[in-house]
């Protein structure tokens, strides 16, 4: 017959503690889930993007202080539409935004100054330049192909006094 060794007291304890212990905080752990019926990795020239088909939970919490939606993912975006006041005292528009082949650039209050616009892509290549030679400026966008845009308006003394960002559609 063999001989058991007994455990002080204190050490039968702790490991009974750290059992107990192990099994509870395995119970609690609790990992992001969704079923899925298909997703991937889709890369292009403008970057990555992990992407998942068929999530069939969400939730979205409401509160006074504003809205929260779990479970899904948004882009957030700011665009900034309207007019702005320039240092010339004069207000700049530029309509439709998304255009599709024509954008038109109009200034409030035009009394002949020396304004002129720079159209680039987003990787800073310039896509047309020319002057505004009037209260309105068409600028032919059929040549473009569908992208994202930036406006530069410039005066005489090459100063950028307003930017716009133009979605090409």
């Amino acid at each position: 017959m063999k001989k058991k060794w007994p455990l002080p007291f204190g050490m039968k304890t702790k490991h009974l503690a750290l059992l107990v212990a192990g099994i509870m905080w395995t119970g609690l752990t609790i990992a992001q889930e969704s079923v899925n019926v298909s997703g991937g990795n889709a890369t292009g020239s403008g970057g990555s993007a992990a992407y998942s088909i068929g999530q069939v939970v969400y939730t979205t919490h409401s509160g006074s202080t504003g809205t929260v939606a779990q479970g899904v993912q948004h882009a957030y975006e700011i665009f900034i539409l309207g007019t702005k006041e320039t240092a010339l005292n004069i207000s700049l528009t530029a309509f439709p935004n998304p255009a599709t082949d024509n954008l038109t650039i109009t200034v409030s209050e035009f009394k002949n100054e020396k304004l002129w616009y720079q159209l680039f892509d987003a990787l800073g290549k310039s896509a047309g330049r020319g002057e505004i030679s009037g209260q309105q400026t068409t600028l032919a966008l059929q040549h473009l192909p569908m992208a994202t845009y930036f406006l530069d308006i410039h005066n005489q003394e090459n100063k950028k006094i307003q930017s716009f960002k133009i979605i090409k559609n």
